[in-house]
């Protein structure tokens, strides 16, 4: 990530305790002032890596639908994509007194020190999305290789035997979401030696950074066939760009299952496919399983919430007033 420094030793100042109380939301109800809880609702925090990505936009809705449904509290933080911050938000949640700990990690290795702090005080954290090393009773995300590969194996049906230069706009660099889902696209189209792919540079899941990264990798590569990024959001970038230069003839594919790509999709365009990964119904599920650890229920280590391919095929059957396709439409 860009941001590697780890925060190793939390500084109890007031200053500092006002900075992150600032950062940190509540919903629906809230701790009272000195750390204590307040009576009643069983209090989940969720220390979320940021908030400039749609999909982290809905996977907090989905928290805090589950949580109210549940009649939790959800205390949550924004870390901004900032290491150093998430874990003075970690902090933060564990001095208002949560009962049980979900993150997703800005940097996997980053927030060690605040899962340590979790553990010192006794609460079980939940990782959400991206998987972290150690420190979390259970991992609530989706097979993000499986994800790659459903969309790598359409795009190799589309190129057909003639193959050509694919385009690849990554995620974040280190990060496992992105690795496995260059993985298994990578894996897909492995069969098909004519098929090429460029390694373009990484966009951490942000569309105006992947419009930027295509017009150059555009200039560079004027025969590209096909262009792959690790989400939509991306993916919707590139193509922005192709259209300003009449390259509807390239290909475009993603992960994530926004809306805009899914009607892009059923419209015939130059948009071929993106891999089911619905937001509010991972959001949902972090929260029943944090529900689940903080009730000392026996939880898998890792809950796979599920994927699957749109392409035209299936397009229109997702197709809705949501911001991503949800899942159990078919």
């Amino acid at each position: 990530m860009r941001m590697k420094r780890v925060f190793g030793i939390f500084i109890a100042t007031s200053t500092l305790a006002s900075l992150a109380a600032c950062s940190v939301s509540t919903t629906p109800g809230g701790t009272e002032s000195g750390g204590k809880k307040s009576t009643g609702s069983l209090s989940i925090g969720f220390s979320q890596a940021t908030q400039q990505s749609p999909f982290y936009v809905q996977l907090r809705t989905g928290a805090e639908q589950a949580a109210k449904k549940a009649g939790a509290k959800l205390n949550f933080a924004d870390a901004g994509d900032d290491v150093t911050k998430q874990n003075n938000d970690i902090q933060d949640l564990i001095t208002r007194g949560v009962d049980v700990l979900l993150v997703n990690p800005v940097d996997p290795k980053g927030v060690k020190a605040g899962l340590a702090a979790a553990k010192a005080a006794g609460i079980p954290v939940v990782s959400v999305d991206r998987p972290v090393p150690s420190g979390a009773v259970a991992q609530v995300g989706r097979d993000n290789k499986e994800m790659g590969r459903l969309v790598g194996a359409e795009v190799a049906k589309a190129l057909g035997a003639q193959g050509g230069k694919v385009i690849e706009i990554k995620g974040d660099a280190g990060g496992a979401v992105a690795r496995d889902r260059g993985a298994g696209f990578h894996e897909a189209v492995a069969a098909n030696s004519k098929i090429k792919i460029v390694s373009g540079p990484y966009c951490d899941y942000i569309r105006s950074k992947a419009v930027t990264a295509m017009q150059d990798l555009l200039q560079t590569n004027p025969d590209v066939k096909a262009v792959y990024a690790h989400n939509d959001d991306m993916a919707l970038g590139a193509l922005q760009v192709l259209k300003e230069n009449n390259r509807t003839d390239v290909k475009v594919a993603g992960v994530d299952g926004l809306m805009e790509a899914v009607k892009s999709i059923a419209s015939d365009g130059p948009y071929l496919a993106t891999a089911l990964n619905d937001p509010i119904s991972l959001g949902a599920t972090a929260v029943t399983t944090a529900l689940d650890v903080q009730a000392g229920k026996k939880v898998p280590a890792s809950v796979d919430a599920g994927t699957g391919l749109i392409d035209p095929a299936n397009a229109a059957t997702y197709t809705g007033s949501s911001t991503f396709a949800l899942t159990g439409k078919e």
